[in-house]
């Protein structure tokens, strides 16, 4: 393994970071231009190292002096073109909301990392998963979304942020990254890796200076007759696209599966472990991890569903994706849902005996 910063064969780099540092440094290399900010834990480490590699590279890092101040700096420095970026934890990306309903309104990328700690209210520092309906179904006011990642290793943390700035400048919308207090702290082995950009179109739209030009104007107030409705006709239609093309979703052993586990992020990794474990013991098992988690991989899940297996959905919450799933099995199946909220962490021991007491349940004749 290289030291940290060096490069290894092939100009990647090979390194051993915390979660919040790689999505940091892989930030930095998808060409984020300005980061803004305001601390709070677990992320702080995300902010600590902006401050010390942005100026590095000649770009912009400010602590702000609130949340809400943060996600307008983001707002302003996307409408002038810029690839912008925030980071914040629970309690911080709810009063950035009405921002992020701006960005989308007005049609700005930016990317918005949230790692979850324990709610409601201040809550704890401790990991949880229980942000999910606010980073799927908007958060903030009026018809929108955000495409939204769950990432489950330090490796896929850096990954979905290379992938995010590429989205947020294709789609021209907000990209949420929605990691946890576990993924955040926890050290990693990974390989930043050098990604090409996609083909994206040129940002004609950003408020450059008109000079040779007609003006552009951003903004998200429209109170012309009809002319909001279209607006959230066009970003419909832009959804409906995302939802075709930008799915992105893990299975492994479901096509002879007697029960299928659904988790995310932290929580897939402990399920992983515990269908293995199943698996051992003779059990019919498989998973679904859902990556990205909006859009969500309905097909996959309802494909899954046709055949009549149980599903456990297994999250660091009261139940949230479980309604998803629910929707994705449209009935054609029982779906079970286990968690734990307020920063409890589910075992492997857990999830592993719960497996066996589904299966045998089943298979009992009524």
């Amino acid at each position: 393994m290289t030291e940290r910063g060096q490069s290894s064969r092939g100009g990647d780099k090979r390194v051993l970071m915390c979660g919040n540092e790689a999505l940091a440094e892989a930030a930095i290399m998808a060409g984020c231009d300005a980061y803004f900010g305001y601390p709070i834990t677990p992320q702080n480490e995300i902010s600590a190292y902006m401050a010390r590699r942005m100026p590095d590279e000649g770009r912009v890092f400010l602590q702000s002096e609130s949340e809400l101040a943060a996600i307008n700096m983001v707002f302003g420095a996307s409408a002038t073109g810029q690839r912008t970026m925030t980071s914040s934890s629970s309690p911080g990306i709810s009063l950035m909301q009405e921002g992020i309903s701006y960005l989308a309104g007005a049609e700005l990328p930016a990317v918005v990392v949230n790692v979850m700690r324990g709610g409601p209210g201040l809550g704890n520092i401790a990991p949880s998963q229980g942000d999910y309906f606010q980073a799927t179904r908007g958060g903030g006011h009026g018809d929108y979304r955000t495409i939204v990642f769950g990432p489950s290793s330090v490796q896929e943390l850096a990954d979905c942020m290379l992938l995010a700035f590429d989205l947020a400048d294709l789609y021209r919308m907000p990209v949420m990254v929605l990691a946890d207090g576990i993924l955040g702290q926890m050290m990693e082995p990974i390989v930043l890796k050098e990604k090409p950009r996609r083909d994206l179109p040129a940002k004609e739209w950003a408020l450059t200076g008109a000079e040779g030009r007609p003006q552009n104007i951003v903004r998200s107030l429209w109170l012309g007759e009809g002319v909001l409705e279209e607006l959230n006709c066009t970003l419909r239609d832009r959804y409906e696209q995302i939802q075709k093309n930008e799915v992105i979703c893990e299975q492994h052993d479901v096509d002879d599966a007697e029960i299928v586990v659904v988790a995310y992020g932290v929580a897939a990794r402990i399920v992983c472990a515990a269908v293995q474990k199943a698996k051992q013991d003779g059990i019919k098992a498989g998973w679904i991890r859902p990556v990205t988690l909006w859009p969500f991989p309905i097909e996959q899940i309802s494909k899954a569903a046709d055949e009549l297996r149980i599903f456990l959905v297994v999250e660091m919450s009261n139940g949230q994706m479980v309604e998803d799933v629910r929707l994705a099995v449209s009935g054609k199946a029982p779906v079970v849902f286990y968690g734990r909220p307020g920063g409890g962490v589910p075992t492997v021991d857990e999830i592993f005996e719960l497996i066996k007491q589904l299966t045998l349940r089943s298979k009992t004749p009524i």
